[in-house]
């Protein structure tokens, strides 16, 4: 191991040895302080503004001169209306209920009763890169969730998640009663710091991930390796099929609607046309695309088809336009080129949705919808920790709060 490597591991270690001191006390919390926790963070975002959007200029005014892309820039970037939102969510977080701790599954013989009961999984790592809303994101799920977290964010966001985690959440945890120290952020800065974060699973079992595909399938290797458990969110980029039976006016509505923003990864990124309506909508489309500042990849394509822009830096503005047979065509090429992350049609026809819906096999599919639904708060009205699109059992989607346990199976007298 390097020197940067045994700096970085042991900053992880103390991060979360400290914040696994505070798991004893969190499982006993009242969910009113919990909530209470969560009120104080979205009034420090909006009080306490002036550090953190200070922080966060800083972050950007160094990424502008290191070239980074548009698409990252976005992700970045904070703002007084960004925060507001934000601390809208978290305060809508406050007010969603607990779920039971604990349910009766069945009775067993010899006057035996089996309950299922919730439990917290104790210390979650999450990793996350250039997005320093995801800070309060992921601190607000394990504070809901009655989970200890410590958090590990690229050198491009360093800034603002560390006034973020100093200025809003500790502050905010310990106005509430509850111990700072269950919330960490690591400080070190580096990619040995995130290998260090998924090569401890006696402190930290469970690893959120988020990030650029390959950097993130490269720590879930590692974390597999060293025995940690992930939920990662490698891949993105959404695909939208207009049918031979789409309204063409409700197909250009939700194809600017899908590119409100470019860095993230619902946004539209293949868009799939009916070979009927090629020759007239694609000048309508490329138009569309023209008045946004979008380029159109047009066949025959140098890359591959779900090549995700989102991740190509000072190519983000793109979407790739492409041919589909029909909905069954459309949805094969949306399993078989797309990460499965998200999928959408377009059309009146409901045997055509059906027929789309029915065939595709990704997170999340959409009819006469944007993709950009595929979002936690969009979706459940709650903030969520990441997208999951893991072909695996488990939580798939987006993670939120209710996801972030451990079943236990107790057997008692009746």
């Amino acid at each position: 191991m390097t020197a940067d490597g045994a700096d970085a591991h042991k900053a992880v270690e103390e991060a979360a040895r400290a914040a696994r001191g505070t798991v004893a006390d969190l499982a006993g919390v009242p969910g009113e302080r919990l909530d209470r926790a969560l009120r104080a963070i979205a009034d420090g975002l909006v009080r306490g503004s002036a550090p953190v959007l200070a922080a966060n200029e800083a972050d950007m005014t160094a990424a502008r001169e290191s070239g980074l892309g548009r698409g990252l820039l976005d992700r970045l970037r904070l703002d007084e209306a960004r925060l507001a939102a934000i601390a809208d969510q978290l305060r809508a977080l406050a007010g969603v209920p607990y779920e039971s701790a604990e349910r009766a599954v069945r009775e067993l013989p010899d006057g035996l009763v089996l309950t299922e009961r919730r439990r917290p999984v104790g210390v979650i790592g999450a990793n996350f890169e250039a997005r320093p809303n995801v800070v309060v994101d992921i601190a607000s799920q394990f504070v809901k969730s009655r989970n200890a977290g410590v958090l590990r964010t690229g050198s491009a966001a360093i800034r603002s998640a560390i006034a973020l985690a100093d200025e809003v959440i500790a502050p905010a945890l310990a106005s509430a009663g509850l111990d700072p120290a269950m919330i960490q952020l690591v400080r070190v800065p580096g990619q040995s710091s995130a290998r260090a974060l998924v090569s401890q699973p006696g402190l930290i079992p469970l690893v959120i991930l988020r990030g650029s595909g390959d950097s993130t399938r490269s720590l879930a290797a590692e974390a597999a390796r060293h025995g940690v458990r992930t939920m990662a969110h490698a891949d993105g980029g959404a695909v939208l099929y207009v049918d031979a039976a789409a309204d063409l006016d409700l197909a250009g509505k939700l194809i600017e609607a899908s590119l409100d923003r470019l860095g993230v990864c619902n946004r539209l990124n293949l868009l799939l046309l009916h070979p009927s309506l090629w020759d007239t909508f694609v000048p309508r489309v490329t138009a569309l695309l023209d008045r946004l500042g979008i380029a159109a990849s047009l066949p025959p394509h140098a890359h591959p088809l779900g090549h995700e822009w989102a991740l190509d830096s000072g190519r983000e503005a793109t979407v790739t336009l492409a041919p589909a047979g029909g909905p069954r065509a459309a949805a094969v090429l949306a399993n078989e080129e797309t990460s499965g992350l998200a999928a959408a049609i377009v059309t009146v026809d409901q045997a055509a949705a059906e027929e789309f819906l029915g065939a595709y096999a990704g997170t999340g599919a959409f009819w006469n919808s944007t993709t950009r639904l595929l979002d936690g708060f969009k979706l459940f009205s709650v903030p969520a920790t990441g997208i999951n699109i893991d072909a695996v059992p488990g939580p798939r989607g987006p993670v939120t709060f209710r996801d972030l346990y451990l079943r236990q199976f107790v057997v008692t007298p009746a």
